[in-house]
């Protein structure tokens, strides 16, 4: 399957919703240098929104030299102008397959790693990966067969998408139902509460669904926490706010050509005791937003 295989060329997927590609960061906009990284951005959005990184930490400057392809392993591998592996899928298990091995963008915003003649057989996909924005139909959660909880970590500035300061998770003892924000991965500085089977207690206001339908799931081999738009079409996001540590629930507006703020989980760090800043919970929709 055809690869980003330099700056200048990117991958959509089906329906023409996600790209995958080369970007530089939005806030980079004149600067006299460029990072660049392998993402996942919107397509037919005026503004370049990036939803999922690859190369966070290790960007490229080289605009010709540098590329994203699978490797003989079956890996997908970014490779610098120096042709140095900076960032890879890392999964070992491809070796031991007799599968030809595809890249895929679909139209949720997921990167899958799969093999071709058989799309359910998935080696490695961008969705257990996440990076500060959690998409519909992306887990949040706690795997219990390796004892690992999935994350949401903000961007470290406008324009460095390296790990920040805030992340999001499940409990990471795996023990309860709760989702925690974390200040530097130590300080707890908000909680969920248990869920109770329709809401997490600290969260009430769940009760009301507003624009989207949650879902929490725990089974023998893991527990997560997913959502989805009540209408498909909605462009809905969450995403770290890099300065405050609130986790943002965005929409997209047609008529203004711009995001638009729907509620606002929790307060900054500084604040001991967690809450729900702007609006409170998950749920309260906001003006210009309708059901």
């Amino acid at each position: 399957m055809a690869m980003a295989s330099s700056c200048s060329s990117t991958i959509t997927s089906g329906g023409g919703r996600f790209v995958l590609g080369f970007f530089t960061p939005p806030g980079s906009t004149g600067t006299t240098s460029f990072n660049y990284y392998i993402g996942i951005w919107y397509d037919k959005i005026s503004a370049i929104t990036p939803v999922w990184v690859a190369n966070r930490a290790t960007p490229v400057t080289d605009t010709t030299a540098s590329e994203l392809k699978i490797s003989d392993d079956g890996n997908l591998i970014i490779l610098n102008q120096f042709k140095s592996i900076i960032w890879s899928t890392n999964v070992t298990t491809i070796r031991s397959s007799n599968s030809t091995i595809v890249a895929v963008i679909l139209d949720t915003g997921n990167l899958q790693l799969r093999d071709e003649s058989n799309s359910s057989l998935i080696f490695w996909q961008s969705f257990d990966h996440p990076t500060d924005t959690w998409l519909p139909g992306a887990k949040i959660g706690f795997n219990k067969l390796t004892s690992t909880p999935q994350r949401l970590t903000s961007w470290k500035n406008k324009v460095d998408p390296s790990p920040g300061l805030f992340t999001l998770q499940s409990d990471p003892t795996g023990a309860t139902s709760q989702y925690f924000l974390f200040w530097n991965l130590s300080k707890e500085y908000w909680a969920s509460g248990i869920w109770d089977g329709h809401v997490f207690t600290s969260i009430p206001e769940m009760s009301w669904r507003g624009i989207v339908n949650f879902a929490f799931i725990n089974n023998t081999e893991e527990s997560y926490f997913i959502y989805a738009p009540k209408d498909p079409n909605l462009k809905i996001r969450f995403v770290f706010d890099y300065e405050s540590g609130q986790m943002l629930v965005l929409t997209w507006m047609e008529n203004t050509q711009s995001w638009m703020l729907c509620w606002a989980i929790c307060g900054s760090c500084g604040v001991e005791r967690p809450f729900v800043a702007a609006i409170a919970g998950l749920l309260a929709v906001a003006p210009g937003v309708t059901e």
